[in-house]
C-alpha cells in the first residue's frame, strides 16, 4: 500500500472510496488507542468506586473522560484532514464524477 497517510482515500478501486480508511490512514491510530485507554480507565474508575477508593475513582474518572475526549477530537480532525484530501483530488480530476459521501 506503501505511503497512504497523504492520500488515504481510494478512488479507483472501489466505489465506497473511504472503505477501510480507519485502518489504511495511519495517523488515527493515536486517536483510536486514545479511546481504548479512555474505556479502559472507564473500568478502573468502575472498579475504583465499587470497592470502595472514591479519591483514585475521581482521578481514573478524569482521566477518562480526558483520554476518551482527546481521543474522538484526534479521529475528529484526521477525518476532516482526508475529507480535503478527497475534495482537493476531485478539483484535479474535474472529469471524475463525486461520489456522495458514505461516511
Amino acid at each position: 500500500m506503501g505511503d497512504t497517510y497523504r492520500d488515504p482515500v481510494d478512488h479507483v478501486r472501489t466505489t465506497r472510496s473511504h472503505a477501510g480508511e480507519s485502518m489504511i490512514d495511519v495517523l488515527r491510530w493515536p486517536g483510536y488507542l486514545l479511546v481504548v485507554a479512555g474505556v479502559i480507565a472507564v473500568v478502573g474508575c468502575l472498579a475504583a468506586f465499587g470497592t470502595g477508593h472514591p479519591s483514585q475513582g475521581m482521578t481514573t474518572g478524569v482521566i477518562a473522560v480526558a483520554a476518551m475526549t482527546f481521543g474522538l477530537v484526534w479521529l475528529a480532525a484526521e477525518h476532516r484532514r482526508v475529507r480535503r484530501i478527497e475534495d482537493r483530488w476531485y478539483d484535479a480530476h474535474p472529469e471524475v464524477p463525486r461520489q456522495p459521501p458514505a461516511s
